[in-house]
């Protein structure tokens, strides 16, 4: 597998009708000042029924005897033809629970078995643009179990996967680096090294 290998060949124009995980739509609504107007926005078809949510971001932090780190990977998203940061996410199946989810996910993107521990409040990827949400899980991996010594992932046929581990004190300057290097940082890794960033600034250590 080598990530040099991996970008777009094409690109051209998508029917709803031929789209498998996501359509168009124009929306009107009315304003603040009551006016009607009309938005284009994207949406997923993939959210289960009766479930809220279209998937999950797993925070997952080991605790080193250096301190602690978070598990990151890299994955080629051919909407922007570049390798991507990411935390292990993924969109919710039928019948499961949002960290359920997370559990499962994690296990097949990386291998390790972990427990959920706090769930956050529904987060929207783009609102200005689709209506895409999705809830980040924090899970702790207990590093004692022998599952978690001999990582097994569990990809899929059309998903290359790198896993990482990076030390929280250094997510910031890490994501700065990744990016001189030419790859993107999504949102969530971003945000989470800014909100590092802003309470070491304003010392909101506990």
């Amino acid at each position: 597998m080598s990530f040099s290998n991996a970008k777009v060949l094409s690109v051209e124009p998508l029917k709803n009708s031929d789209a498998e995980w996501a359509k168009l739509v124009k929306l009107t609504y009315t304003d603040s000042k009551s006016q009607t107007r009309t938005w284009e926005s994207a949406e997923r078809t993939t959210r289960p029924k009766n479930c809220d949510i279209d998937g999950v971001g797993i925070v997952a932090i080991l605790e080193k005897p250096t301190g602690p780190e978070i598990v990151l990977q890299k994955q080629y998203r051919a909407p922007i033809d570049k390798v991507t940061i990411e935390v292990p996410a993924g969109l919710i199946d039928e019948g499961e629970t949002v960290e359920e989810a997370a559990i499962r996910e994690l296990k097949e993107e990386t291998g390790y078995v972990a427990k959920p521990s706090e769930t956050s409040p529904m987060m929207f990827n783009d609102p200005g643009f689709c209506n895409t949400n999705l809830r980040m899980v924090h899970v702790t991996v207990d590093m004692s179990l022998p599952e978690n010594q001999n990582l097994q992932p569990e990809l899929e046929e059309d998903e290359f996967i790198e896993v990482f581990l990076v030390p929280l004190t250094k997510l910031y300057e890490e994501c700065k680096r990744f990016e001189a290097e030419g790859y993107a940082i999504d949102a969530r890794v971003g945000t989470f090294a800014e909100g590092i960033e802003c309470a070491k600034q304003f010392k909101l250590w506990v």
